[in-house]
């Protein structure tokens, strides 16, 4: 992956610069908990509020619209993403939206989070008419939306986004891409036929574990409008707090993704070495079927296709993969061997997690196990592994 397209710094520390109501007297942006802002007097003469266009106000009402933070934050997240960023009270929140905003008359899906399958059952119920799931390789007809998650959760592996893209508009349909697994600068989904991104911004993006955030992105101003207008009604506007969260995070987003992703890289090929060992051999002191399979970005073959993931994640690869180990009690078992990994749910943050995914989601794999990269150093990441998965060969030769 020479010549890696690169998140933009500056763009990240000023890209906010243009938002017109905001206080510049400070360095660092206050908190502001205000749910509604004072109305100007006649005589002030102060510009008018257009709801019809909240892009960049002159000032702000009531923040269920619009307030400094927020815009600020939807600025900077439109330049990063390529796109007009429309950010939402949690990823769920955003896929919600994303449904409203399409009304598909049948969706396309395949794994991924099982939160975004259960999103869908809820949008059912506003739906006289069934909502049918197919099968991502199904064949599409008008009407359809292809919901694409990739790198897909929990296994990290990716699928062809211009494929599916083709696909869904031969029939006139739209195409959503979850990009969560791959932000900024890995993957640009609309590089190869996006209509829709879709990232939880609680992940990478918030970066440190301490905010529930979403975000749609969408090519046109016309289409970011209606998504706003639709935020509004919905009642699904991110917190002040959360805002201003998500503005500090965004400073460093440029220093964590790329370590996390060449960290994340770097372990997986590392624990694929490992699985690669037969049984009766050991790797780095760890004896071979310990690990049992492993998956990776940048572990994945061509397919029938031809498609290589290094194709669309033109980046990195990603810093949240998954592995096998040989029964579901030492899944359950090796979380809590970790001294660095902190045994929890989520992904993205500057600190490693580690989980047996069946514990999030009950249709997992109950041997599977996910881990979620962190900004710690690589080689103190491997010794922790390394440590744990040699006490738990141990423990499982002296049953």
């Amino acid at each position: 992956m020479s010549n890696k397209p690169k998140v933009n710094g500056t763009v990240l520390i000023h890209g906010d610069a243009d938002v017109v109501a905001t206080p510049r007297a400070e360095v660092a942006p206050s908190i502001s908990v205000t749910t509604t802002f004072r109305a100007p007097k006649p005589e002030d003469n102060a510009p008018p509020v257009d709801l019809d266009d909240l892009w960049n106000p002159p000032r702000h009402v009531y923040s269920r619209e619009t307030q400094s933070n927020t815009t600020r934050v939807e600025h900077i997240l439109s330049k990063v993403n390529q796109g007009h960023a429309v950010t939402y009270s949690s990823g769920l929140a955003a896929a919600y939206a994303a449904l409203v905003f399409s009304k598909p008359k049948r969706i396309a899906i395949r794994g991924g989070y099982h939160g975004c399958h259960m999103t869908i059952d809820v949008y059912r119920k506003s739906r006289d008419n069934e909502l049918k799931v197919i099968d991502l390789d199904d064949e599409y007809q008008p009407g359809d939306l292809c919901w694409l998650e990739t790198p897909v959760n929990p296994q990290g592996e990716s699928r062809d986004i211009q494929y599916y893209a083709d696909k869904i508009h031969d029939v006139g349909g739209l195409l959503v891409v979850d990009s969560t697994f791959g932000p900024p600068p890995l993957q640009y989904p609309f590089k190869f036929g996006t209509d829709i991104v879709f990232h939880s911004a609680t992940k990478y993006f918030g970066g440190h574990s301490d905010l529930l955030a979403g975000i749609l992105v969408v090519k046109e101003r016309n289409d970011w409008q209606t998504l706003i207008s639709d935020r509004m009604h919905l009642g699904s506007t991110m917190g002040s707090l959360e805002s201003w969260l998500l503005l500090r995070s965004l400073k460093t987003f440029h220093l964590r993704i790329p370590r996390q992703s060449q960290s994340g890289t770097e372990i997986a090929q590392w624990l694929h070495k490992i699985a690669e060992t037969p049984a009766g051999q050991e790797c780095d002191g760890i004896p071979g079927g310990t690990i049992t399979k492993i998956w990776h970005s940048s572990l994945q073959k061509a397919d029938e296709r031809g498609f290589l993931p290094t194709m669309r994640v033109e980046g990195g690869y990603n810093a949240t993969f998954s592995f096998l180990l040989s029964d579901g009690d030492e899944a359950a078992r090796f979380p809590h061997l970790l001294q660095y990994f902190v045994p929890a749910t989520s992904l993205g943050g500057v600190e490693s997690l580690v989980e047996r995914r069946l514990d999030s989601d009950p249709n997992e794999d109950p041997r599977l196990v996910r881990l979620s990269i962190g900004v710690e150093e690589v080689e103190d990441l491997k010794s922790d592994l390394q440590q744990a998965l040699q006490k738990l060969a141990k423990i499982k030769g002296d049953k």
